[in-house]
């Protein structure tokens, strides 16, 4: 399982199995994730903070006053950068602090202010996790949402013999990419998905282009891939980071030249989603020096490629989803879109509506098909792209 992209905030408690999630840190760090640590004082009795730099290429958090460092309030940071933090091992003494509300060091309000899941690996004498105080604790923190990978019964640090022991490192990190990765229901798939705009040469420095960003294709690849889809990614201009060693990336600019790899890679898709913004026409004429400014201009433009109709065309029993940025006339230019494009869904969004424009973080769609038209609220593309992909799944 790759977590590239993915960061995980680990957080490390008094406790002599800290020693085990030096072997989690390696792991995680091995397959991609950004690992942060924060330790509580008494861990660091048991690992140095230098064993978890190392091991995870990032600077260890142990104290909330350290000041060698730039200034940020860096509990806020760590907890607003993180896709999941993971206590682990988790005393009991510091399970009471979370069910209390207790931030009194760094690792207690960094995780006070984490939005993201938390997963509690707890591990302590076998009579402490049976006590009524940490049971009461566990079962209020449960109720609060947090997720917990159940201790092993075995002979414990003090000699004793029974359960408390902190799960395997392998067990943990399972839990971590189930809690990341739900759902998998795109594995042994084959994802096409097209992102930004196209450039189409007026003169050797200028040229037609559009305001699309790239952020709702970048979003579906990155949803496809976390559903374990093997993802091309077919790119034209974008103003955010593609990077992602899960993607297979071909980079174009122009329109012909989108047309030429999405149909070249076509046979191997099992689902194609037209998320780009290419050109709709370019220059007749390519001036092949510079156009003086002095004077007026007149552009005599041709049509490009209609990608999504050629892929309409020659997809077989592939599924075909395009997209519909329109001003007017929304659902009526979308279900034209449908049928003239022969795709299975149209995800139609009016850009002049608040939230749904080029270039934010979310969008308002409304998803038509041969059954219906499916209105959604506004959410943010990452969560509209795993709308889409539910819905072309069952179609």
């Amino acid at each position: 399982m790759e977590l590239t992209g993915k960061c995980v905030l680990v957080g490390v408690t008094g406790g002599i199995a800290a020693y085990k999630i030096c072997e989690l840190v390696s792991s995680l760090k091995k397959k991609g994730a950004d690992v942060r640590v924060a330790m509580t004082a008494h861990a660091t009795e048991f690992v140095s903070p230098l064993t978890f730099e190392t091991l995870s290429g990032n600077r260890v958090v142990t104290d909330t006053f350290d000041r060698n460092r730039e200034w940020e309030v860096e509990h806020i940071s760590l907890a607003k950068r993180a896709d999941i933090c993971v206590i682990a091992p988790c005393s009991a003494d510091f399970a009471g602090k979370l069910a209390a509300g207790i931030a009194d060091d760094f690792l207690s309000t960094t995780v006070m202010a984490c939005t993201c899941p938390i997963l509690i690996a707890p591990a302590m004498n076998s009579a402490m996790l049976a006590s009524a105080a940490y049971r009461a604790n566990e079962k209020t923190l449960k109720e609060r949402g947090f997720k917990f990978v159940e201790t092993q019964k075995g002979r414990l640090a003090c000699g004793d013999v029974g359960d408390g022991r902190l799960a395997e490192p392998s067990v943990i990190e399972k839990a971590i990419t189930d809690i990341l990765f739900p759902k998998r229901d795109y594995a042994g798939k084959t994802v096409l998905v097209t992102a930004g705009g196209t450039r189409e040469p007026i003169d050797p420095v200028r040229y037609i282009c559009n305001r699309s960003s790239g952020k709702m294709g970048i979003a579906i690849a990155k949803a496809a891939a976390d559903r374990g889809a093997k993802v091309i990614l077919v790119c034209g201009q974008i103003s955010v980071s593609a990077d992602d060693s899960r993607f297979e990336r071909v980079n174009v600019d122009t329109t012909r030249e989108m047309y030429e790899a999405v149909m070249g890679l076509l046979p191997r898709a099992n689902v194609v989603i037209k998320a780009a913004a290419p050109c709709d026409f370019r220059a007749a004429r390519q001036a092949t020096d510079k156009i003086k400014s002095d004077g007026a201009l007149t552009l005599e433009l041709e049509k490009t490629e209609d990608i999504a109709a050629a892929a309409g065309k020659a997809k077989g029993n592939r599924k075909l989803v395009v997209f519909a940025a329109e001003t007017r006339d929304l659902i009526p230019s979308a279900k034209k879109k449908l049928i003239s494009k022969n795709a299975d869904m149209v995800v139609a969004n009016d850009v002049t509506a608040e939230g749904a424009g080029f270039g934010t973080d979310t969008n308002v769609a409304t998803l038509v098909t041969s059954s219906g038209c499916e209105p959604l609220p506004m959410m943010s593309k990452r969560e509209l792209a795993d709308v889409i992909l539910d819905r072309i799944s069952v179609i």
